[in-house]
This record gives C-alpha cells, sequence and structure tokens, in this order.
C-alpha cells in the first residue's frame, strides 16, 4: 500500500501587486521627492522640506530599521529582547570612533587624538582604536561587533535553554552592564559624553545639506532593503522553522529539529541589522552617547513593535513612526507628560489591540468585507 504523497505549502509571494506599488512609491518618495523637496524647492514654499524634517525623518528611518529587527525575533521567534539598545549603541559607537578620526587637526586641541582623549592626558590611541580610521573596517566591523556580541551571548543562553522573561531580564542585565561600562572614561570611549562635534565622513563635510540628504537616502534604501530580505526570510522555510519554534519549541524538537542554531541565527541577524541601524544614526543626529545602551531605549525598541503590530514587518516600522513622531511633537509642547503618554500607549495597547495598528486595520477592513 502506497503512502499518500506529502504537500508542502507552497511559499507566497515575496511582496502582492498592492505590496509592490506601495514599496515603489517609497522607494521614489526616499529618492526622489524627499531629495527634490529639500534640495530644488526654495525654502519659502510651502513644499519645502527642511533640514530638520530631513534629520527628524532619517533619525525615524533607523529606529523603524531597530523595531524591524526587533520584530524578526519577537514576532516570528517570540524571543523578547530588552536588550537590543546595546547592538544598536555598538554599531553607533563604531561609525562614531570613525568620525571623531575623521576630525583630525580640527579638534579644539588641534590633535592626531580626539578631544577627550587629549583632556584626560591620554598619549596614544587605545588598541580598539586601531582601525578606526579605515572606513572599509568600518563598515566591516559595524557589522562584525555587534554580531559578535550576539553570538556569543546568544549561543551560552540558548544552549542553556533559557526563554520567556528570564531572558528578557538577562539581555536587559547585559546592555546596563554594558551601560556602566562606557561610562567609565578609562575604556576611551568618551565617558557620559560619548562622541561628538563630527565634522567630515570620508573627508566630505558632514553638514552641509547634501551630504544629510544623501545619509537620509542610504538610510530609506537601506531600510527598504531590509524590509524585502526580512519578507524573504519569513517566507522561506527557515522562517517556518522560526515561526514554529515560536509556537511550539517541544514539538519542533520533536520532530527532529534543533532549535538552537535556528535562534542563534535569528538572534545574530536582528542585531546585526540593530548595528547597522545605529551606524546610520550617528552621522544624523551628530552624537552618540551610553545613554542609548539604557533599559528605556531597549523597552521602547519593543514598543515600537507592540504599537505597530508583532510578525507583520510591516506594523513595527509604522509603529516607529508613529511612537517617535508623537514624541517629537509631545516633548516640546507637553515635555513633562511625554512618559506618561508612552507608558499609556503602551498599556492599552496590551489590552484592546493586542495585534497592533495593522491588526486593527485587518480586523476593520474584515467588517467590510462581511457587510
Amino acid at each position: 500500500m502506497t503512502r499518500p504523497a506529502v504537500s508542502l505549502p507552497v511559499p507566497g509571494p515575496l511582496l502582492t501587486r498592492g505590496g509592490w506599488s506601495t514599496f515603489i512609491v517609497a522607494l521614489l518618495v526616499v529618492c526622489a521627492l524627499a531629495p527634490a523637496l529639500n534640495l530644488m524647492v526654495p525654502e519659502s514654499s510651502p513644499f519645502h522640506l527642511s533640514g530638520y524634517m530631513v534629520g527628524l525623518l532619517g533619525k525615524i528611518m533607523c529606529y523603524a530599521i531597530a523595531a524591524l529587527a526587533i520584530d524578526l525575533i519577537w514576532g516570528y521567534t517570540g524571543i523578547l529582547s530588552l536588550g537590543h539598545g546595546l547592538f544598536f549603541a555598538l554599531g553607533g559607537y563604531v561609525m562614531g570612533m570613525y568620525l571623531m578620526r575623521q576630525i583630525g587637526l580640527d579638534g579644539n586641541y588641534k590633535s592626531e587624538l580626539p578631544d577627550f582623549m587629549v583632556f584626560l592626558d591620554w598619549k596614544e590611541l587605545p588598541w580598539h582604536w586601531a582601525l578606526s580610521d579605515s572606513f572599509l573596517a568600518t563598515l566591516l566591523l559595524i557589522v562584525l561587533v555587534p554580531g559578535g556580541v550576539a553570538f556569543v551571548f546568544g549561543y551560552f543562553a540558548f544552549r542553556s535553554r533559557i526563554k520567556g522573561v528570564y531572558f528578557s531580564i538577562i539581555t536587559q542585565a547585559l546592555t546596563f552592564a554594558a551601560l556602566l561600562l562606557f561610562f567609565r572614561n578609562e575604556t576611551g570611549f568618551g565617558g557620559n559624553n560619548g562622541f561628538t562635534d563630527f565634522k567630515r565622513i570620508l573627508d566630505m563635510p558632514i553638514a552641509t545639506p547634501g551630504m544629510r540628504m544623501s545619509l537620509f537616502v542610504i538610510t530609506g534604501l537601506t531600510l527598504l532593503g531590509f524590509f524585502l530580505w526580512a519578507r524573504w526570510l519569513v517566507n522561506s522555510k527557515f522562517g517556518r522553522v522560526l515561526q514554529a519554534v515560536r509556537d511550539a519549541e517541544s514539538r519542533v524538537m520533536f520532530c527532529g529539529y534543533n532549535p538552537l542554531p535556528y535562534k542563534l541565527t535569528i538572534w545574530t541577524i536582528s542585531a546585526v541589522m540593530c548595528g547597522v541601524a545605529g551606524a546610520l544614526y550617528v552621522p544624523q543626529v551628530g552624537i552618540i552617547n551610553p545613554s542609548e545602551m539604557s533599559p528605556a531605549a531597549s523597552i521602547e525598541m519593543a514598543i515600537w513593535a507592540a504599537v505597530g503590530g508583532r510578525a507583520t514587518l510591516i506594523g513595527p516600522i509604522i509603529g516607529a513612526f508613529i511612537v517617535n513622531g508623537a514624541k517629537s511633537w509631545l516633548t516640546v509642547a507637553f515635555p513633562e507628560f511625554w512618559l506618561y503618554f508612552l507608558g499609556g500607549l503602551f498599556i492599552v495597547v496590551t489590552l484592546f489591540l493586542p495585534q497592533g495598528v495593522v491588526g486593527l486595520v485587518k480586523k476593520l477592513r474584515g467588517r467590510q468585507d462581511r457587510s
């Protein structure tokens, strides 16, 4: 008696027709519309995109990359990290070290050493600054440093089968330990003040409108590229195993799969994405300090994913824009109430919108289709 053939589910398209249309529109906005409104439209025009808005949108797009990284491990794998601010900051510090070396003799002390090292009476660069004057080495380290730290930590954590709230607490403890380390002047990372006063990147002035728009476009393209890659990843066999681990890890092990390499791989990929986001963030904001490693910064990343909608990919991006757009307005209009708003938003989403904004939109569309 022959057994019936088992048909595996056919992977869906990378994007639907409507999804590709939206993607192309976003691509045109990032690469054509925004540069035209900023560089070609005069400042007196109501259609002019100001330099402030360019910087703000660029910063939020960096946050959106971090939120997308959180969705890959939390939404699709069931791993809630409260320490991804560490990987974001590590990528930022690697880029900041390169930008500090680009200052050259234009610092306040006219020295090849960064100003804070001269102030602390350092005579030479620490060993971990050895490759900081090379842009290619910097690009490589932006990937290797967050990825390496994540791989080592994840290997021991996942091998020990630490999961759930215990894993979340350990990630936050790791981030807080790094925060205390980077606060120390002896580590050579600028202490409490961190790195700032950047002047050039690739020997070109960093404060010009053209350079700021170039960084904006690169950030937008990186966000769109990571989104497509994440879509491909979750639709692949690898992504289906991740979702099975999220839903029933013990059954996955019973079926003969070892969850460790799957969880470790997506954990490392997520950390690298956060590192890239941090590296793009620093030249646009103009500063990097240990506050980016604070527990609150990592918790905010989880809030962006929850507000937008977990396991949707587009949801965390939307959530990052909603939360940070509201933050930019509220911190000016009602600065003393911002944290109350953030906490209340998280409570409302948890109680009434467990699937986030994207889930709410889908529910409303379903009601309209039935009516």
